[in-house]
Order: C-alpha cells, then structure tokens, then sequence
C-alpha cells in the first residue's frame, strides 16, 4: 500500500516536493489556502495587465548550468523562452549621475574604474572575485543529510580552492563594502542597489550567475512558471486541495517522542497521513500549527535574533503606449523622501519596465511597476484590518506620489495609466501567510552565513519542514533543492531507489 503523505503549501517548494515523490510512487496530497499554485511565485491580473511579483530572473535558465538539469526534472525547460538582459540595473543618485550595472562582468569592471578611479584595487578585488566565483558549482544532486564521508570529501576538495575568498566576502555586508569607496557615486550603488545588509557574497554569486547568462527571465512570469510545475504534479496522480488553510499539524505520542499522524483544516476536518512536509510559513508552522512544541535552540535563535527580508510595497502601472528604454530595471535616490508607512521615509524606489515580456500587458501597451521596501507588516495590516477607508487613501497617496516621481525621472507616461494597482504587506500576508509579510525569508547575513534550519524536528517523527524557511537566502532555487532533498531523504527511509530522470518518464 502506497504511503499518503500531506504537503501543507503549494508553493515551489511544496510543488516541487510533491513531484519528486509522486515519482517514486508515493500518495501526495498538497493543501493550500490560496486558490492557486506559487505561494510568492505568482501573479495577478488587472485590466489586461499581468501584475508580477516574483521572478525577476531564474537561476539555470542556461542549459549548461547544473540548476537547468533540476528544473528540466520537474518542468520542460525548453518550453520557456529566457530574456537575458544585457544590463542588470542603473542605479541613479539624487543629482541624476549614473552607474550602469551591466551583467557582463567585464563590461562592469569598465563602467566602475570610467567613474571611479580612484577605486580601482578595489573594484578590481570584487569583479575577480565575480569572475572566480562564477566558476563554481556546488550544487548536489545528493541531499546533504545523505552525504558519507567520501561525498564530504569531495565536496571539500570541490571548494577548498575557494575557501580564503569565500570566507572574505561571506563575512562582509553590502553596507560594509560600500562604504570602502572613496568615489561617492559608486559608494551610493553599493549602498541601495543591494540589500545594506546581506553578504557580499551573495551579491557577488548573483552577477555570477548573470555573467555566465544563468539568470534569464522567463516570459510568461512567476504564475505561469508555477503552473508548469502544478501540471507536472498533477499528470504524475497529485491531488491539490485549494482553499484549504491548514490550522494544526495533528501528532500523536510514540514512546518518548511524537509522531506526525496528519492535519487539521480551518474547517474543522482532519486529514490523516503517514508523513506531512511544511512547505509553508515557518514561523506559522512552528508556532501556531504546531503550538510551539518542538522548538530547537537553533529555531529558538533564529527567529528571535536573525533577520528576514523586508516586506514591500508593489505599485504597478498600466501604461497605454509602449516606453522603449535600454534598461529595464532602474533604481532612483530622490532628494524629497517619500513617507510610505509610520516606520518608513522612502528616499529611493526601484522601477521595472516590463516591455521585455509581451503576456504582461496588451499589444502597444506597457506595465511598469515600483518597489519600495518596509519593514512596518504591522502598521499596513492594522489599517487593512481595523480602517480599510485609510487604507485606501494610503495606498491612493503612495500611487499618486509614486506617478508623479515618475513622470520626472521617465517623462510623460501620467495621460498614458490606465490601470492603477497597489500591493502591500497585509496583501503578501492575506494571500501567503508569510511572516512579517517577508518577501522572501531569511537573509544571508555575516552572522547567519550559509546555515540551515534542520529540516526535521528531532522530537516529532514523520514531519519535514521545507522552503525559504530553512534555507537563507530565499529564492525559487532552494525551494527546489529543499524539496527535492526532503523526497529523496524520505525515498532513502524506505529503501526506494531515488531517481528522478527515470521516473519524470512516467508523465
């Protein structure tokens, strides 16, 4: 008899999960609160316009990248078409001076030593440090619970050659590095182009992936993407139960630790299973689905002490006429900040023009969005809760302030809106559940590095915890891995051969 397994979120990674395991003749159930797949990874539309959220790019968009092959395990790569953007992003200070962070490495190191001379060792240390570490892949098509002595080797042998320069930019933050430049445009760059307080070397991998051309964007956006993993899913026998929000994790006592039996839904109904994986928020899952009952010290550190990615505020602009422009991310100081919450005086924003991708607005048209970051979740959910008329008029008030920033620094696109949508944290949190209305997780931090909450609880068996939540840095790539380690582990538990190029045959 096949072993039923729940999957609480039908996410990337609680997707990609449930395809490894219906591979390997599992019986999954996945159980999400939303009516549709991708958790973050999605979309809406407005008026004709696809309103994206999530994927800017995609790591192994690139056939010759080892992430290309993972992906190709639970979706046809080669059914999506990549945009790979010569320019990363222009990052502009208050008086209009430019930096052009152009995505071939080579081509960057000429623009920064053009505008800053004067920083020339240092700049020469970070694109060489660009340029060596876009030559690594440690990527593991072994989960690293499974790893012996000799898979640990090689591993280390892998990255010994790596060790001093890794340890160099792992253990400086973006903020840190940037204050290093005399020149003071470059110096700002650094400063707001990149999260202040994450690792240089997670930005450093990044323009990696970008100079080798592993980080294209797929057309069709994030819910097209996850709906190419939701079919897979589903032709290999999956079962998704939309509009269902998991309230419990049920668990019973088995000698002197806990078992998980199943899951209980808002509703009041319980779903009994032999194995449940979280793919879903992971504070909710710790502390409410769970009673916070089986917390470790580490999980115990973590979220009380180490840092989440910011929650945004998303204002997307239809625009009827189409705006060419050579770079399609931008990133502005202003000299007038922008108040955007009661914890939040916004002197910069982030534009993206979406003229690269046709399905996101009709033909002759355009969508442009605008970002800004906070960290005040409370303050937008409060208002959305207790003053929805207030609300309103915020988000009115960030739109129309927005609208006319642009205006100067894009030039005559006001006559042109014809649709008007504003995003805020208490939308990330009605529709995902994510903590502090998170766009992501965790942030590789200095201090947090590289570590990884367990994906197991040591005092409840049959329970797996999966997603951006116990992998820092967030993104689409460790949803997958996570997943798909989860599926092999539980395949190696049971003595079923893991082996998923032979098994995506049966779709």
């Amino acid at each position: 008899m096949k072993k039923k397994i729940n999957i609480i979120g039908a996410g990337i990674a609680g997707l990609s999960a449930g395809c490894y395991l219906q591979m390997h003749n599992y019986d999954v159930e996945i159980f999400e609160m939303h009516d549709i797949p991708g958790g973050l990874c999605t979309s809406w539309e407005r008026k004709g316009y696809n309103i994206d959220t999530c994927i800017h790019w995609l790591v192994g968009s690139s056939p010759n990248d080892s992430f290309y092959n993972l992906w190709n395990e639970i979706l046809s790569m080669k059914s999506l078409q990549f945009v790979d953007h010569s320019i990363y992003s222009k990052f502009y200070d208050a008086d209009g001076n430019s930096l052009v962070i152009y995505s071939d490495i080579n081509k960057l190191e000429e623009e920064l030593l053009t505008k800053a001379p004067e920083d020339r060792k240092l700049i020469l240390s970070f694109t060489n440090a660009v340029r060596k570490f876009s030559k690594l892949d440690i990527t593991s098509e072994k989960a690293n619970e499974l790893f012996t002595f000799k898979d640990n080797l090689k591993m280390f042998t892998k990255i010994l050659p790596y060790i001093f320069i890794f340890n160099k930019w792992l253990k400086i933050s973006a903020s840190d590095f940037a204050k290093k430049f005399k020149n003071p445009l470059v110096k700002k760059a650094f400063e707001y182009l990149f999260t202040p307080s994450s690792s240089c070397l997670f930005l450093i991998i990044t323009l990696g992936w970008f100079d080798k051309k592993s980080a294209g964007y797929p057309i069709g956006g994030s819910l097209n993407f996850s709906k190419k993993i939701e079919e897979t899913f589903l032709k290999l026998g999956g079962k998704i139960s939309y509009k269902s929000k998991v309230n419990k994790i049920l668990y019973e006592q088995e000698n002197s630790k806990y078992k998980a039996v199943g899951i209980e839904l808002e509703d009041g109904s319980k779903h009994l299973s032999d194995i449940v994986i979280s793919a879903a928020d992971g504070h909710f899952t710790l502390f409410n689905m769970l009673d916070g009952k089986f917390l470790t010290n580490q999980i115990k550190d973590f979220y009380a002490n180490k840092k989440t990615f910011s929650s945004l505020i998303q204002i997307a602009y239809g625009i009827s006429k189409e705006i060419s422009t050579d770079c399609h991310s931008n990133n502005y100081l202003i000299k007038n900040p922008i108040n955007i919450d009661d914890q939040t005086n916004a002197d910069a924003f982030s534009v993206r023009i979406l003229n690269f991708d046709p399905t996101l607005a009709p033909s002759g048209k355009t969508l442009i969005t605008v970002t800004f970051e906070t960290y005040s979740y409370e303050y937008w959910v409060n208002l959305k809760n207790n003053n929805p008329r207030k609300y309103k008029e915020e988000k009115d008030r960030i739109a129309k302030e927005t609208l006319n920033l642009l205006e100067e620094k894009i030039g005559n696109i006001k006559d042109y809106v014809k649709m008007t949508d504003v995003s805020t944290p208490s939308t990330i949190i009605r529709y995902t559940n994510n903590w502090k209305g998170s766009f992501e997780g965790w942030e590789i931090t200095p201090e947090v590095g590289l570590k990884q909450i367990s994906k197991t609880l040591p005092d409840l068996l049959s329970f797996y915890m999966i997603g951006q939540w116990v992998v820092p840095g967030g993104g689409l790539p460790g949803c997958l891995l996570t997943g798909r380690d989860v599926a092999q582990i539980i395949c190696h538990n049971d003595n079923v051969d893991f082996n998923p190029k032979l098994n995506k045959g049966k779709i």
